[in-house]
């Protein structure tokens, strides 16, 4: 093993365990381009053509590659989560929803709620939605499709938790 070889390979090496610090894929990528060139360096290419493969394979990850592992590795979670995760949630009334508040089943836990139009009054068994949470109050209206499974929210077509 030579000299140049030996470069490229811990330049390669340096440079993909610093992505850990950045996270945006870019020194990876130029990782990538260095362990090429330790490639072609270790095959008896003169220093001119590694550093080539070098940058050739460099901006081939940085504009082919790096794109798409981005948006798969960084981008926000696929599902809702947390009070999101609720919102067009299906609920039971168990205690009469008022302006001044009730008590309903959402997904199998009781919520403190109230109904999202003022005027609205919901007696204990009739089916609701989710509209909004406020703080740790349901706001729900009148749900169109009653036929669901008020322990785990689904109804016809709809999964488990949806």
């Amino acid at each position: 093993m030579n000299g140049a070889t030996l470069f490229w390979i811990i330049a390669g090496l340096a440079l993909v365990g610093l992505e850990v610090v950045g996270g945006e894929f870019v020194l990876l990528m130029l990782g990538g381009g260095a362990l090429a060139a330790a490639g072609t360096s270790a095959a008896g290419a003169d220093t001119w053509v590694s550093a080539l493969v070098f940058a050739v394979v460099s901006i081939g990850l940085l504009l082919l590659v790096r794109p798409p592992m981005k948006r798969h590795f960084l981008s926000g979670p696929k599902h809702a989560m947390n009070t999101d995760a609720l919102l067009g949630a299906r609920a039971e009334v168990i205690e009469r929803v008022h302006e001044d508040g009730g008590l309903v089943r959402i997904g199998g836990e009781e919520w403190s709620a109230r109904p999202a139009r003022r005027s609205f009054v919901f007696e204990p068994g009739e089916r609701l939605v989710v509209e909004r949470i406020d703080g740790a109050i349901a706001l729900v209206d009148k749900d169109l499709d009653t036929d669901f499974d008020t322990d785990t929210g689904a109804g016809p077509g709809v999964e488990p938790g949806a």
